[in-house]
């Protein structure tokens, strides 16, 4: 066979020839814009050629910090295009990760949003690396800065060649992005993803059992480009020809819901406080959503109830998957197999509500205490992961040896998987509870919560117990209006028949809000300290 490197740059020229009408529909903060791939294309190598003028070149990193449009998908493609390394930053993590990730990751060019400029301001004194800041706006004027030098992205362009070609000598292996974990404790770990993952990663995502992208879609990534790089959806939606729709910066539910009515959005991918959100505008307002085949949804475990409420409620088909920073980050989603149509409803919804089956490329282990764990379903262990597009090390970090050894990728998420091979997360090893010598999964009581009519939000955590170690407590958010007619004794007596007495918690606090993580996960941590403050706890 014919030795062909696979790489990033070739994903965009393949969308220039055959999809050049198709478009991007991109929101920034003053206008929507409507390009094409062609458009996309000729701006990219624009870009490229302008990186090479401020003297980037082969392995360099280029940071963004920017939303979801147009601008940061040129960047996706220009920066391995040329042989340097795309780097996108979580713009939500404090100042003090920021500056840690831009100094490890040694980027040497920020893209910014205009939006972003005071953030960057604020700490670019202990920038040690950075040599240029480039603003992306809609504005003529580049805004005041103290940052220097300062270029506008839309002048450079100007200056850049239309022909300028993507480097065809790059090694498959060579980096391409990188990604920082957004770290609940200790400093952000920083994953470097290669040209040859980056483009498997893309073909899985196209599977008909995976997402099944497909040029006839028309794509909505409400997931962030600076989280695992919007799940690759950008790749694999420009290299298959897909519409895509961003819908920039500072998205509202509203908006979402319009877009998703106005450009006939067909899939759209984000974490489950987002569907929380959109869930609760539909409600609100009369959307047509018909043209939505699939809404996918990871980043933590999605609650039945919510999954009923998209699929029964609206007729939206809800995807379960299940990935990582350090995993590209596709391993699992959750389809039903054909001989499983027939299960009672129940039992549909049981089986789609975890966190689904290995896509072909990847394998895992799950280990126990006693070794590999049965696949029945009951027993518990910690997946550990292995493929193609899985990574192999942390970049330039002690902590590698924890989570990468034997050829293993040591997630350190405790899960079940059943006779069918579907797995199912059962916690983070940190976050289970241990009562009186077993394990109780804070997972599945939040679950069951989140299943009660009038609860929003539900995260449980673990206090320290001098009989038995640990208990559970669980902290609610309820839905407007329910305050009044929903108790502690109401949601105990709802869980009741749902668990094992020793399960129930303790006791089950009411919040206005529950501390999320950058990227919309319940901060169990900052959580777990107003728990013990609650009770007076040291």
């Amino acid at each position: 066979m014919m030795q062909v490197p696979l790489l990033v740059g070739p994903m965009l020229e393949h969308a220039e020839k055959f999809f050049s009408k198709k478009e991007v529909i991109s929101q920034t903060h003053d206008k929507l814009h409507h390009l094409t791939y062609a458009d996309i294309g000729k701006r990219t190598r624009r870009l490229m050629s302008t990186l090479e003028n401020l003297g980037v070149q082969k392995g360099d990193r280029v940071g963004t910090l920017a939303w979801n449009h147009h601008r940061h998908l040129e960047i996706y493609f220009a920066a391995p295009g040329m042989g340097a390394v795309l780097h996108t930053i979580n713009i939500r993590l404090s100042p003090e990760h920021i500056i840690y990730i831009i100094n490890h990751a040694e980027d040497k060019v920020l893209f910014i949003d205009e939006d972003v400029l005071p953030l960057v301001e604020a700490v670019k004194d202990k920038l040690k690396t950075v040599e240029a800041f480039i603003v992306m706006t809609d504005k003529a004027e580049l805004p005041e800065s103290a940052l220097a030098p300062l270029y506008s992205y839309e002048e450079l362009l100007h200056t850049g060649n239309p022909n300028f070609e993507f480097d065809k000598t790059i090694d498959e292996n060579d980096p391409a992005g990188m990604c920082y974990t957004s770290a609940t404790t200790g400093k952000p770990k920083g994953v470097v993803y290669s040209h040859r993952g980056i483009v498997l990663h893309s073909y899985a995502l196209g599977l008909a059992d995976s997402a099944a992208i497909s040029e006839s879609d028309v794509s909505m990534a409400v997931v962030p480009q600076f989280h695992v790089n919007a799940w690759g959806t950008p790749f694999a939606c420009t290299w298959f020809g897909t519409t895509q729709v961003m819908p920039g910066p500072r998205f509202t539910p509203k908006r979402l819901a319009a877009f998703i009515e106005k450009f006939r959005v067909t899939i759209t991918a984000g974490v489950p406080t987002i569907w929380l959100g959109l869930l609760r505008e539909l409600d609100q307002g009369g959307y047509d959503t018909s043209s939505l085949r699939a809404v996918l949804c990871g980043g933590s475990a999605a609650p039945k109830g919510l999954i009923q409420a998209f699929e029964e409620k609206y007729n939206i088909p809800f995807i379960h998957a299940y990935g990582a920073t350090e995993t590209t980050p596709l391993v699992t989603l959750s389809r039903l197999k054909s001989y499983q149509q027939d299960l009672t409803v129940e039992a549909k919804l049981d089986q789609r509500s975890k966190q689904g089956m290995l896509v072909p490329g990847v394998k895992m282990k799950v280990i126990g205490s006693d070794g590999e764990v049965a696949w029945n379903g009951d027993e518990m262990g910690e997946l550990l992961l292995r493929g193609p597009w899985i990574a192999s090390e942390y970049y330039h970090d002690d902590r590698s040896e924890q989570a990468f050894h034997d050829g293993w990728f040591h997630t350190g998420d405790v899960v079940t998987v059943d006779e069918e091979g579907t797995i199912k997360i059962v916690d983070r090893t940190k976050d289970l509870i241990k009562s009186g010598g077993e394990w109780i999964s804070s997972v599945d009581i939040e679950n069951a919560i989140m299943a009660h009519d009038g609860v929003f939000e539900a995260s449980v955590v673990a206090i320290p117990d001098p009989e038995w170690q640990e208990r559970p407590i669980a902290c609610v958010v309820l839905h407007e209006g329910f305050a009044e007619k929903t108790s502690k004794a109401d949601l105990l007596e709802f869980l009741r028949p749902q668990f094992a007495k020793w399960w129930l918690p303790d006791d089950i606090l009411f919040f206005d809000e529950i501390p999320k993580t950058s990227v919309g996960k319940f901060l169990k941590r900052e959580l777990r300290e107003q728990v013990k403050a609650h009770y007076n706890m040291q």
